[in-house]
């Protein structure tokens, strides 16, 4: 069974989903994809895993970085798990453009190719926003392009991160 918890951030309010063992969702409500790896049977609780990921965003919301990262699911394809890893090592305050990571994934599969286009569709569907920082990826030249949880949010996270890097 998954549990939810809902946190109030600056930018809006973000529901948080668990197995108990680990965080499945972060999700800003009425992003695109909103709660798509959520089961069907779910009920509003308190763990352990949802205290520590609210914990996470309190830290991250005061401009500070947190220095752990909560128990993640990453219940996805191999590709997709793949360039999440790579987004997770995305410094605070930084970006890293979709053709870098592509580059980086051939690289590292020893030249089995990723394209830009499926990075962005691996990024766009990042169910757990933020501890995954897809924020932190831009277009060709640095172009805020899309973001789930709407550019407006991607632009108000990066100003937040490079304020209080």
């Amino acid at each position: 069974m998954d549990y939810i918890q809902y946190y109030e951030s600056p930018l809006g309010r973000i529901l948080l989903a668990g197995d108990g063992r680990a965080l499945k969702g972060l999700w800003f409500t009425g992003q695109k994809y909103f709660a798509s790896t959520l089961t069907a049977e779910y009920r509003e609780g308190e763990t352990d895993v949802l205290n520590e990921a609210k914990r996470w965003l309190d830290i991250y919301f005061s401009g500070s970085i947190p220095d752990f990262t909560p128990p993640l699911a990453m219940e996805t394809t191999e590709f997709r798990k793949t360039v999440w890893e790579v987004l997770m090592t995305i410094p605070y305050g930084q970006t890293i453009e979709y053709g870098q990571i592509a580059k980086k994934i051939t690289r590292d599969r020893n030249g089995l190719s990723a394209s830009p286009r499926a990075v962005g569709n691996a990024v766009g569907h990042n169910p757990i926003s933020l501890i995954i920082p897809c924020h932190r990826v831009v277009g060709a030249g640095g172009s805020l392009t899309g973001y789930a949880g709407g550019t407006d949010k991607k632009e108000k996270l990066l100003a937040m991160e490079r304020a209080h890097k």
